[in-house]
């Protein structure tokens, strides 16, 4: 079964309140068996534009990725980043090559 990834680019007004974003994701991720691989780090974009922060996560199954973007906790976590960041998202199923 395939690994599930949540690939975002975020712009973040307001990094106080993001941290509070940060705090509450902390449980629902816990939950459905998220593993940062890339959480905000330094980077040089090559081609075409993107936002100022980039995460990569990554879950033991595709299910699982959805699952907890839907949950309620996911949700309320995401309810105190939405005013204070704009962003693309995308959940993908990884490659099992």
């Amino acid at each position: 079964m395939p690994k599930g990834y949540w690939v975002a680019h975020v712009d973040v007004k307001d990094p106080q309140v993001y941290q509070k974003y940060v705090a509450a994701n902390a449980a629902p991720f816990a939950e459905f068996g998220a593993r940062f691989i890339v959480r905000g780090g330094a980077q040089e974009v090559q081609e075409g534009a993107v936002k100022m922060r980039t995460v990569v996560i990554e879950f033991p199954t595709i299910e699982a990725a959805y699952a907890c973007y839907r949950s309620e906790g996911y949700q309320a976590a995401k309810s105190i980043r939405d005013p204070i960041s704009q962003g693309d998202m995308v959940i993908i199923e990884g490659y099992e090559g």
